[in-house]
């Protein structure tokens, strides 16, 4: 607690955390009403919500390349608002989108509103590294998962309530206010030029074609020369295995074992004993985190998750099935804590926007291959069972590899990194 009182002292911090606090809400709200207002609208064509959830994800690999080379050249304050100030203008656009009743333009639009909104993460996880001191990194993530999991646990409510009481035109405008909110927010941040300017000023005429592709390159060999980095991204590829597993493992259990009449309720209630566990292991792990060495987090969370999640396959009825996801989720809070308060450690300022950048393409590539080798596999070749030991045993695999590099690596100064591996 005192760590949490110290590091809201901070008064560029304060404004970055509940700028992305507003951000993140209305984008739930505005994502969850629109998705209503598909499968009501075009109840007929539920594909249309798939394609909806495909203009959030596929940006990722549009634009991956340009992300962190702005974030690490570019003023990466204004790189922030803008993206809040061009995100509500584009929300603006989707009302009159909806109201016109244009498919492909509402596609178009959500499209290029989720690919604007990817430029914010690189950039504000470079200021933060820059104002925060390095003790209080695994602090800013473990607040940072508690807001995540605040919207795991009722983000998914708070856009049904306002479609319900507002229409999807109001949960929209709704969205867009939380942009501006965060944008003026992120604009009033005092923010020192070293920080928002790491690697000099540069003009966006300096920013050809080859000046791009070459900062991109230079992002991934610098990744490879740490040796650390390299070996901790080596298991985000795997993570992404996970990712692609759990966006459709718990509708599927559901489904088609354990409650194939009432799987939607179920569903729902899942969401929130998830979303539960998640919150309360956020809590906990931020307490632990303090007393243990962020592999060692990692190794523990990785491992406890894995092997419950390999368990709950096998459940027998929906309470064992509870009991055991609710247990996985308490514990993955020290894998994200760890993660976050490591990375900012070992990554020189000037290379973090290349690295996330680098980072979100590595698991969409392999997220995308786990969900196309499940819809050819499952109930084919794939029994429920063999997906929650794939997915389950993937993190137990990292564990194992985790345990075999990190705790070696950890001792030993990062190659081209001024400050040691291990942040306590």
């Amino acid at each position: 607690m005192k760590k949490i009182i110290e590091i809201f002292k901070n008064p560029v911090f304060v404004k970055l955390f509940f700028a992305n606090f507003t951000s993140q809400m209305g984008s739930i709200i505005g994502i969850t009403a629109f998705t209503f207002y598909l499968l009501d609208r075009f109840s007929e064509q539920p594909a249309y919500a798939s394609i909806a959830e495909m203009m959030y994800s596929l940006p990722t690999l549009a634009v991956f390349f340009l992300v962190g080379v702005l974030a690490d050249r570019m003023d990466r304050q204004k790189i922030a608002y803008h993206c809040d100030t061009i995100s509500a203008s584009l929300s603006i656009v989707l009302l009159g989108a909806i109201y016109i009743g244009w498919m492909p333009l509402i596609f178009a639009i959500l499209f290029l509103r989720s690919a604007v909104s990817k430029f914010f993460f690189p950039a504000e996880s470079g200021i933060l590294q820059g104002v925060l001191s390095k003790d209080d990194y695994a602090t800013s993530a473990g607040l940072n998962q508690m807001v995540s999991s605040l919207f795991m646990l009722f983000g998914g409510a708070l856009g049904i309530l306002a479609y319900r009481f507002t229409g999807v035109y109001g949960a929209i405008i709704i969205d867009s206010l939380s942009f501006v909110v965060s944008g003026l927010l992120m604009r009033a941040c005092q923010i020192p030029e070293e920080v928002r300017l790491p690697n000099g000023n540069h003009k966006w005429k300096d920013l050809n074609i080859g000046f791009v592709f070459n900062d991109f390159k230079v992002g991934a060999g610098y990744i490879l020369k740490n040796k650390l980095l390299r070996s901790l991204i080596v298991g985000f590829f795997l993570f992404g295995v996970v990712n692609g597993g759990f966006s459709v493992m718990p509708i599927f259990i559901l489904k088609y074992k354990l409650a194939p009449q009432s799987y939607e309720e179920f569903s729902v209630i899942l969401g929130v004993i998830f979303g539960s566990g998640v919150l309360i292991g956020s809590v906990i792990s931020s307490i632990i985190i303090q007393k243990i060495k962020f592999y060692q987090a990692m190794i523990i969370g990785l491992l406890v998750t894995g092997s419950f999640v390999v368990l709950s396959g096998y459940a027998s009825n929906i309470t064992i099935f509870f009991v055991l996801i609710f247990i996985s989720a308490l514990t993955l809070p020290l894998v994200n804590i760890a993660i976050g308060g490591w990375m900012p450690s070992i990554v020189d300022k000037k290379y973090m926007g290349r690295v996330q950048g680098w980072i979100s393409p590595l698991m969409m590539l392999s997220q995308t291959i786990t969900l196309g080798f499940i819809s050819a596999s499952f109930q084919k070749v794939l029994s429920i069972e063999a997906l929650y030991c794939i997915v389950g045993g993937a993190l137990i695999i990292v564990a194992i590899y985790y345990m075999m590099v990190l705790p070696k690596l950890s001792k030993h100064k990062v190659e081209g990194v001024n400050q040691t591996s291990v942040a306590h």
